[in-house]
């Protein structure tokens, strides 16, 4: 088995697991950092309609949709899009990355903005992200928050590699481990210009006990199509 499928299979396999500890505020970080940090920054594009890419339990979805916006949120895993359905703040939808890729009209519409929130996790994220382009309004914005490269580097070398997840201190259930495609501030640069889209803002929150960056979080935008005020970084 792939990689790849390695991390598609421990979605499912983790899903009743991972909702059960995101929605009792399991992980710290979230609880503290992360999730509010992600939603602040997608209210400040003041989007209508957002995609919620990886959208797992829904979460996010809901947080959006509290603040008048429609949501429609696509992941892989069908045990995680049926767990979302049922706590409602969107529509939800089970597809395959590399079906998106292939047919990004399967997405529905455009979209103001794409959230990426700890969703991309495998190693070739380019032609899903550059096929998105396409569900994306004139102006609108990619915005990705994933772990940050120095604080999950750990004590391994900071480059470009997979790791493995093991959700100790999660909770329990969780039936197996996670691969996931660790990468350098430097990879996910070039990862957004190869995808077609010009970095127009960059964020590092704290943790308010570690003082050390709990994630890193992505605002890009079609090349070319930089909104007054910004510029790449």
């Amino acid at each position: 088995m792939s990689r790849e499928d390695a991390l598609v299979r421990s979605w499912s396999h983790n899903a009743e697991a991972w909702t059960r500890t995101v929605r009792e505020g399991g992980i710290e970080s979230r609880r503290l950092v992360t999730d509010v940090a992600i939603v602040r920054t997608v209210l400040e594009r003041r989007p209508e309609r957002v995609l919620d890419l990886g959208c797992g339990e829904g979460w996010l979805a809901r947080a959006l949709a509290e603040q008048g916006i429609g949501v429609v949120g696509i992941d892989v895993s069908p045990e995680l899009v049926d767990a979302a359905r049922r706590a409602g703040g969107g529509e939800f939808h089970a597809l395959a990355y590399d079906a998106l890729a292939a047919d990004p009209a399967l997405a529905g519409g455009e979209y103001d903005a794409v959230v990426c929130n700890f969703a991309l996790l495998d190693e070739h994220p380019v032609p899903l992200l550059s096929a998105l382009r396409r569900v994306l309004h004139p102006g609108g914005a990619l915005v990705i928050q994933t772990v940050h490269p120095w604080t999950a580097a750990g004590e391994g070398r900071y480059e470009d590699g997979w790791r493995t997840e093991t959700f100790e201190g999660f909770g329990e259930g969780f039936a197996e481990p996670m691969p996931w495609y660790f990468r350098t501030l430097e990879s996910w640069t070039d990862v957004i210009a190869a995808a077609g889209y010009a970095l127009a803002n960059l964020r590092e929150p704290l943790h308010p006990n570690t003082g050390r960056p709990a994630s890193l979080i992505l605002t890009c935008v079609m090349q070319m199509t930089l909104s007054p005020g910004e510029s790449p970084v």
